[in-house]
């Protein structure tokens, strides 16, 4: 369990608030946990999921983006690319370290995890390097296998 202060853009006001793992449950979340705001590869991952937002809603899930910058460089990220889920922050990556993927010295690796509505981890992708993301499509099809 987790509570970390976020932000949420939507219509263009941005809404700052604490999320709680716990208000998650009863719809599965989808956990990402990038090394950065507005980096190259971070903003590509992001913005595609945000095309695909309605699509991750249609199957029941929520998308909560996590790093470790504060909620200033998180409500830029998120205006200037118009994301659409909450991102929030993990300043002392006590969230990243928890999941097991922080990196001393460096922050974190870029990671996907897929939560039930119990809050339970059903698949995760931990990436080695970085330098890609999963596809909208391998988390709709996680998604998916939750209801199956």
């Amino acid at each position: 369990m987790f509570v970390l202060d976020g932000v949420l853009l939507t219509d263009g006001e941005v809404e700052r608030r604490s999320y709680r793992l716990a208000e998650a449950n009863g719809r599965p979340l989808v956990l990402v946990f990038y090394p950065g705001d507005d980096t190259p590869v971070c903003t590509r991952q992001l913005c595609s999921y945000t095309s695909d937002l309605e699509r991750f809603k249609g199957l029941g899930a929520q998308v909560w983006g996590i790093s470790p910058q504060d909620l200033d460089s998180h409500e830029r990220f998120a205006r200037k690319h118009g994301l659409g889920f909450p991102l929030l922050a993990d300043p002392d990556r006590a969230v990243a370290r928890a999941y097991g993927i922080a990196v001393p010295g460096l922050g974190l690796r870029r990671s996907v995890f897929v939560l039930d509505e119990d809050g339970a981890v059903r698949w995760k992708h931990v990436a080695l390097a970085g330098l890609t993301f999963q596809h909208s499509d391998t988390l709709a099809e996680q998604l998916a296998a939750l209801k199956a």
